[in-house]
């Protein structure tokens, strides 16, 4: 029973990356990101013989330069560049493997809270919190950031994603119907802040995954009808319905959606087309609590 259970919940898992992949929001955090990034450059030089001392001398150097930044702080608590000097040294040693995710939450909520309109500061501080198993807190974090800007799409999508992982759909429906009842009138009042189309593919999405596939299609039949110039619609229809096994009607939507795509985004579309349907799914279970995927940003507009 264990082991069925987790083949569904990684078949929702899968649906998940998919929808947020190939509808326009990157599947990799922000946060593992830079730490990917940080891996990669501690890595670039390795010798058999050299790189366990190499590593060790350059953990010391940056601890080093992280006590120098925290003797700053000490002193001038709300110095940015100390504060973000802190951060870029805390993820290098994390990304090293010496550091731990918790050590970069305190510089974080200060740069978030002194820097309210640089949203990134708030989206890494609510990825660190998931990553230190604090759902609230990573949800107070994604709030914080929708409530000055409702329509911020990385905030959306991410706490879209956590209330999925909690098993709170219904929590993720309601969110993004009430940023769709409350786009016209921000709209109005500052053009293009809410992206109703993106908010639309994420509700589909959602709904996709929540195997509500009619649901799912309506949204994106509408969406496509008012962006008929936005393939992102149209490839959403074509994913859902390659998941109910409607093979022939999907690929028609591919390719049309081929057609409306930019040329970077073409391949990724053609790859997915040609991938072997996947069975007829059963009832999925919500995935294994975790950190959500988080997106980087959205695909430009065609």
């Amino acid at each position: 029973m264990d082991k069925a259970n987790k083949g569904r919940g990684l078949i929702t898992v899968v649906v998940v990356l998919a929808l947020i992949a190939f509808l326009g929001f990157s599947l990799v955090p922000i946060l593992d990101s830079i730490l990917k990034g940080n891996q990669a450059q501690s890595r670039s030089t390795p010798t058999p013989t050299q790189t366990a001392a190499a590593g060790e001398k350059q953990s010391e150097l940056l601890q080093a330069q992280a006590r120098g930044y925290e003797l700053v702080l000490q002193r001038e608590a709300d110095n940015v560049t100390a504060l973000r000097g802190l951060l870029q040294v805390r993820l290098e040693l994390i990304g090293q493997g010496v550091g731990d995710i918790k050590d970069v939450v305190s510089p974080l909520e200060k740069l978030a809270k002194l820097n309210p309109e640089t949203t990134e500061y708030g989206i890494l501080l609510a990825q660190a919190k998931e990553r230190t198993d604090d759902r609230e807190g990573a949800a107070q974090a994604y709030r914080a950031i929708l409530a000055a800007k409702p329509g911020e799409i990385k905030a959306l999508q991410g706490l879209v994603n956590l209330l999925l992982v909690q098993q709170r759909p219904e929590a993720a429906i309601g969110l993004l119907q009430d940023t769709l009842k409350a786009a016209t009138a921000a709209n109005l009042a500052k053009p293009e802040s809410i992206d109703t189309t993106s908010v639309e593919l994420i509700l589909g999405q959602v709904y996709a995954v929540g195997k509500r596939f009619e649901e799912a299609i309506a949204i994106y039949d509408e969406s496509a009808k008012a962006n008929p110039k936005d393939f992102r619609p149209t490839l959403g229809k074509a994913i859902v319905l390659k998941e109910q096994g409607k093979t022939d009607e999907a690929k028609t939507l591919f390719d049309k959606a081929t057609e409306l795509a930019p040329p970077n985004y073409k391949d990724q579309i053609n790859q997915l087309a040609s991938e072997a349907p996947k069975p007829a799914a059963t009832p999925a279970a919500s995935p294994k609590p975790g950190v959500s995927p988080s997106p980087e940003g959205a695909l430009p507009k065609p």
